[in-house]
C-alpha cells in the first residue's frame, strides 16, 4: 500500500465490512471530525489519511477476534480505535477504558450516533477491576512489557491479546520475555508497511524457561 492516502471507497474494499457497517463507519468518521476541532482526538497531521491511519488500522483486527469470543476489552481507547471500530463492526460486550472524560464523552455520542451499544469505562487502566475479557485490545498505549501488566488482570482464561505496534515490535517482544510467557503470532499491518498487529495467546507472567 506505500504511504497513499486511502478514501472511504478503498477502505471499503480493502476491509470487507458491509455497506450497512461503512456506513455507520462514515457517520462516525464525521463526528470525530467534528468534534476534532474543539478537543484533540487524533494528531491534526493523520486526519487527511483518517480512513487508513485510524479506521482501516483499527478494522484489520477484526478477522483476528476468534469466533465465539464474548467480551472485549479496549484500553486507552482514546477516541476509539480500534475499540469502538471493531463494535460497529459487530465486537460483542466492548468496555472502551479511556481516563480522559472528554473524549469519554466523545465514545458515548459516537456510540449513540452510530447505534453502536459500548460499556465506556471513564477510569484510569490501573483502577479498572477485572473485568475478564476474551480479548484485550490497544494501540499506540506503552510498551508491550508493560502493557501486558495492564492487559493480564482482565484477561480470561485462555483470553487473547491483539496490539497494534510499530516498527520496534520485536524489540519489545524480547524486553517482554524477561518477565512474560507468551504465544506471539505476528500479522503485518495493512495500514502501515512497517507495524505489525502482535496477536498474543497463553499470556502468563514468568520467565519462560531455555
Amino acid at each position: 500500500m506505500g504511504n497513499s492516502i486511502v478514501g472511504p471507497e478503498e477502505f471499503l474494499t480493502k476491509s470487507g465490512v458491509s455497506r450497512e457497517t461503512f456506513e455507520r463507519l462514515r457517520l462516525y468518521a464525521e463526528l470525530l471530525l467534528k468534534w476534532q476541532a474543539r478537543i484533540n482526538l487524533v494528531g491534526p497531521d493523520t486526519l487527511p489519511d483518517l480512513w487508513s491511519r485510524h479506521l482501516l488500522d483499527s478494522a484489520q483486527l477484526f478477522p483476528l477476534i476468534k469466533p465465539g469470543a464474548g467480551r472485549l476489552v479496549d484500553l486507552g481507547s482514546g477516541a476509539g480505535f480500534p475499540g469502538l471500530v471493531l463494535a460497529l463492526m459487530g465486537a460483542s460486550d466492548v468496555h472502551l477504558v479511556e481516563s480522559d472524560s472528554r473524549k469519554c464523552a466523545f465514545l458515548r455520542e459516537a456510540a449513540r450516533v452510530t447505534g453502536t451499544p459500548v460499556t465506556v469505562v471513564n477510569r484510569r487502566i490501573e483502577q479498572v477491576p477485572p473485568l475478564s475479557a476474551d480479548v484485550v485490545t490497544a494501540r499506540a498505549l506503552a510498551p508491550l512489557d508493560r502493557l501486558l501488566g495492564w492487559a493480564f488482570p482482565h484477561l480470561a482464561p485462555g483470553g487473547e491479546c491483539l496490539f497494534l505496534k510499530g516498527r520496534g515490535a520485536e524489540d519489545e517482544l524480547t524486553a517482554s520475555a524477561k518477565e512474560w510467557n507468551i504465544t506471539a503470532s505476528r500479522v503485518p499491518s495493512l495500514s502501515d508497511p512497517g507495524g505489525l498487529v502482535l496477536h498474543l495467546r497463553e499470556v502468563s507472567r514468568g520467565r519462560a524457561q531455555p
